[in-house]
């Protein structure tokens, strides 16, 4: 039974996800913001099901929803929002409900839920989970049609909290691209672009959506050598970050400059000499781009 609100809620999340990603597409927003979007309700939805089942009480919230249709999406979340008025620190309730509201399009109940599912978890742990800062902060600029302040805060909270929350990186670019501070997205957005996996299928239309931008601040599209060189000095000063370099070499390759891709190889081979799992991402790279 259990099984069955896991599939239940996981149908729920897919179907959000779908709702943030194709109005972004039919909108003309970059692909970019839409595979993020993917990748930061997909992972909410992941870490929102697991704590939910390991400390939750999921058979009471299967009995919640075995009244209606399993299919019938607008009463599954209707039966959810009536039971949590009665759970008002089930912090992954909350979280779910924000999800099911994003779901049918409702962006105000949505932010509502992540807004007390964010209460909850300060009441409770100190801090609110970044995914769950982001994924508020998602919903109130959504609804809103741009990064509001109260959006931004949300993102700048979940990006302090982890470094490594790219969608959060991105929006607070957005924001400051939204006030006109061209040159700070800019530079926003080009770290988050040289910290994101070589492989993101976002990545090119992050570079796109930089280079309309600086189209429009009156300067040529972004120089690829140049963020190249400033990926490589990074690594020179920093060289711990194995995607950096998978990054870097994979770069190389595609400028045409094998020999610059091989010594880059053999330099992340050397920072990372006794890590096997390193050794084996290093040479599956280098044989995908025909390197070794």
């Amino acid at each position: 039974m259990v099984v069955v609100l896991i599939l239940i809620f996981a149908l729920v999340g897919l179907a959000a996800a779908s709702f943030v990603v194709l109005p972004l597409f039919r909108g003309g927003r970059d692909k970019a913001v839409a595979w993020l979007a993917v990748a930061s309700g997909l992972s909410v939805m992941v870490v929102g099901l697991g704590v939910y089942a390991g400390l939750g009480q999921p058979k009471l919230a299967l009995s919640t929803l075995t009244g209606p249709s399993q299919t019938d999406y607008p009463s599954l979340i209707a039966a959810l929002a009536r039971r949590m008025p009665d759970r008002p620190g089930d912090l992954q309730g909350w979280t779910l409900l924000g999800r099911g509201y994003l779901t049918l399009g409702n962006m105000g109940q949505a932010e509502k839920a992540f807004a007390r599912a964010i209460d909850v978890a300060k009441a409770q742990d100190g801090r609110a989970p970044p995914e769950l800062l982001s994924a508020y902060g998602q919903a109130l600029s959504e609804a809103s049609g741009g990064v509001t302040k109260e959006a931004e805060a949300a993102f700048r909270e979940a990006a302090e909290e982890d470094p490594n929350d790219l969608i959060s990186r991105y929006f607070i670019g957005l924001a400051q691209k939204e006030r006109g501070d061209k040159d700070g997205a800019l530079k926003t957005w080009q770290a988050v672009l040289a910290a994101a996996p070589p492989d993101a299928q976002w990545r090119q239309g992050l570079v796109n959506e930089m280079a309309s931008l600086t189209a429009e601040s009156g300067g040529g599209a972004p120089n690829p050598m140049a963020m190249v060189a400033q990926l490589a000095s990074r690594l020179d000063a920093n060289p711990n970050d194995l995607n950096g370099w998978m990054m870097l070499i994979r770069a190389y390759k595609v400028l045409g400059q094998a020999d610059k891709a091989k010594e880059a190889l053999t330099k992340a081979r050397s920072v990372f000499a006794n890590q096997a799992d390193a050794q084996t991402a290093l040479t599956q790279e280098a044989k995908e781009i025909a390197l070794d």
